[in-house]
């Protein structure tokens, strides 16, 4: 998922879209390692494998993926990996719609 969440990030410059991770890792340290290693440029938060975060986002899977537009709903779930080309569609619109 890494590869194509950068190409996103890097697609959607300037507009109005960003992603926000939340880690799972058992320790915080993990997830430090993770970030500057891959240095990912987006925000991430460590939450643990049974966080209050992902409890209340009802995580069951990973990755677990929501597209929540510019008003907060929620407009798209994927529990494992999504199918990148929907995923593409799904963020173009949600993104024509914000602008």
């Amino acid at each position: 998922m890494l590869p194509h969440e950068r190409s996103l990030v890097e697609r959607y410059q300037q507009r109005p879209f960003v992603i926000l991770g939340v880690n799972l890792d058992e320790v915080p340290s993990a997830q430090r390692r993770f970030e500057q290693w891959e240095d990912l440029p987006w925000r991430s938060w460590h939450d643990g494998p049974a966080g209050p975060i992902a409890e209340s986002w009802h995580v069951t899977a990973l990755p677990t993926v929501y597209l929540i537009d510019h008003k907060g709903i929620i407009r798209f779930k994927s529990e494992g990996a999504p199918n990148t080309d929907e995923l593409d569609r799904k963020v173009e619109m949600l993104v024509k719609e914000a602008e």
